[in-house]
């Protein structure tokens, strides 16, 4: 057996790496080819390329691309570039623009391992007689002595986990994928970077959507929809129109800055928070910070590895990437749907961001945030 659990010798068990230009995979398709893998590197490429050559910061597209090609080059093993920019926009893009224009807040870079890289460039892997297929995301693929099968787990680094964004992973999927470099922290991997000369070892780690540019996510979605920034009302709680704003891509739960209501206080002299967007009347209801608090949460387009439908099990719930894991009851339906009981009421819970539930470090699934609730008043968003 092999370091990648496959019972093969190292020269013959062929290993995809998904090469995103980034730090992260080019060290570990540099690791798997000192280790004597039959490596194949492969880049996507995923927007346009002339449009994103000189973003900095960006992956598969541009100087990304070229820094993966002669990463392998220099190293000796052979890199393909799979143009996928319409894969890319149909199944990233437009989901994210209409999940704007539906008024809920997307997370294009998990529908983006779902779809375009876990699914599409797989499949790739496969046809090439892959053995498996290794990216540089920081979890753990641990397997399961008892059951023989592979789990998901947080990677060592909590502050560089990425465990939140391949919630959507399938337990086939996971079987065919390996992460090298969960295991350890990020300074290690700079390390080997420098070790191996990589001509990106100082590359700074990217923050922003790619294919954003600058953050300024609300250009993307005027660009597909020009329509989105059509005017509408702003409304407090009882409907009484109190402001007006310019398209309701601009606005997310939780939101207190920038609604533009002449300083946004309650007659109390308390702030309003953004605690609703109602895409079908095109209006933005605010309210009071107490307004936000909801404990029950409701999961759709769920995945879920190792839970049975019909269970209702004690787990830890992250609902949003930053933040913190909470107490949750988790009960899954039969169809697949589930919703979470919060221990302690959260705010800011946003439809279009997902929710991952773990046992300790194990990640046993989650689905996308439908809708949310009060149990104690039974207010429903």
């Amino acid at each position: 057996m092999n370091s990648l659990g496959i019972d093969k010798k190292p020269e013959d068990t062929r290993v995809v790496v998904a090469m995103s230009g980034g730090v992260d995979s080019s060290v570990t398709a540099a690791l798997l080819h000192e280790q004597g893998y039959d490596v194949i590197g492969i880049t996507l490429q995923l927007y346009d390329h002339g449009a994103a050559i000189e973003r900095k910061g960006a992956c598969c597209a541009g100087q990304d691309i070229y820094d993966a090609r002669r990463i392998a080059e220099t190293l000796g093993f052979p890199h393909y570039v799979l143009d996928y920019e319409s894969k890319f926009k149909q199944a990233v893009i437009d989901d994210f623009v209409d999940s704007y224009m539906k008024g809920e807040t997307p997370i294009p870079c998990v529908r983006c391992n779902q779809t375009v890289k876990f699914r599409d460039l797989l499949e790739a892997a496969i046809d090439l007689d892959a053995d498996c297929m290794a990216t540089g995301h920081y979890v753990q693929q641990i397997k399961n002595e008892q059951t023989g099968q592979s789990e998901l787990h947080r990677a060592v680094d909590n502050g560089k986990d990425q465990s939140y964004f391949l919630f959507a992973t399938t337990q086939e999927q996971l079987e065919f994928l390996r992460f090298p470099l969960g295991g350890w922290t990020k300074d290690i991997t700079r390390q080997h970077a420098e070790r191996f000369g990589l001509i990106n070892a100082d590359k700074p780690d990217s923050q922003d959507i790619c294919f954003v540019p600058n953050g300024d996510y609300a250009s993307i979605v005027k660009k597909i929809k020009p329509e989105a920034e059509k005017s509408g009302d702003i409304v407090d709680l009882e409907g009484n129109v109190i402001g007006a704003h310019e398209g309701i891509i601009h606005y997310t739960i939780g939101q207190r800055r920038g609604l533009g209501i002449g300083g946004g206080v309650n007659n109390d002299n308390s702030p309003f928070y953004v605690v609703r967007v109602d895409a079908q009347h095109n209006q933005v209801i605010v309210g009071p910070k107490e307004a936000l608090a909801r404990d029950i949460v409701h999961i759709g387009n769920a995945n879920w590895l190792g839970v049975q439908a019909g269970e209702s099990i004690s787990v830890e719930a992250k609902l949003r990437s930053v933040s913190r894991p909470m107490a949750a009851q988790l009960t899954v339906n039969d169809d697949g749907t589930a919703f979470l009981t919060l221990e302690d009421p959260q705010y800011g819970i946003a439809p279009g961001q997902a929710a991952v539930c773990y046992i300790g470090n194990r990640v046993i699934g989650g689905g996308w945030i439908s809708g949310t609730e009060n149990s104690k008043i039974q207010l429903a968003a």
